[in-house]
């Protein structure tokens, strides 16, 4: 198959997903190897991207979604009359950050730094599609691993874990150390401190 073929291919098979795919399924689906594949939709998604276009494809660590442009949002929200916009609360970026920078984590993790039970905000960051729960770490209970999505990905409009910005890590430690001392002083009134327990 010709090059212009295989790009008119590549881009039938982005729209008609309508979500991210991976490499392999489309490499698989054109008959074509990962080596080749990944040359030829390299310099596809230089060019695609490079017009003007309502259209940008996008790569999410190792799949590619066709979306459409930040820039002409309001345009398409209007067309669409979709309303439902929804923003994310200080908290909710908080987790989705401890999560970016530290996954797998588990619910108690995201708790321990942050100080405070995050039960409902992760809820609420699954059912948006932020979040995703993947298998369960391996100690009694079982608790659940949690990781960002490609909606994530999508949303922030990033590549891949690594174009986060760098972060010092004795940041979290300190954060943890600070909750962790938070948790041990207790809060009695002064005219209680006297009184024997009974």
């Amino acid at each position: 198959m010709e090059i212009k073929k295989i790009e008119s291919a590549i881009e039938g098979i982005l729209f008609a997903s309508g979500k991210p795919i991976s490499e392999e399924k489309i490499a698989l689906a054109l008959e074509l190897d990962i080596k080749t594949f990944k040359s030829i939709i390299s310099k596809f998604m230089s060019d695609y991207n490079s017009e003007e276009k309502g259209l940008k494809i996008i790569k999410i660590n190792d799949d590619y979604q066709l979306c459409t442009r930040s820039e002409y949002s309001e345009y398409i929200k209007r067309a669409l009359d979709n309303r439902k916009n929804f923003g994310l609360s200080a908290a909710a970026m908080e987790i989705l950050a401890i999560t970016a920078y530290n996954q797998p984590v588990t619910r108690a993790y995201v708790e321990q730094i942050r100080g405070v039970d995050c039960t409902g905000i992760m809820a609420n960051l699954i059912e948006k599609g932020l979040l995703e729960k993947k298998g369960h770490l391996d100690v009694p209970g079982k608790p659940s691993l949690y990781f960002v999505t490609s909606e994530f990905f999508r949303c922030f409009n990033i590549s891949s874990l690594s174009e986060l910005p760098k972060i010092d890590d004795s940041d979290i430690k300190n954060a943890i150390k600070e909750n962790e001392e938070a948790q041990i002083k207790l809060d009695i009134p002064e005219e209680n401190q006297n009184q024997a327990v009974e």
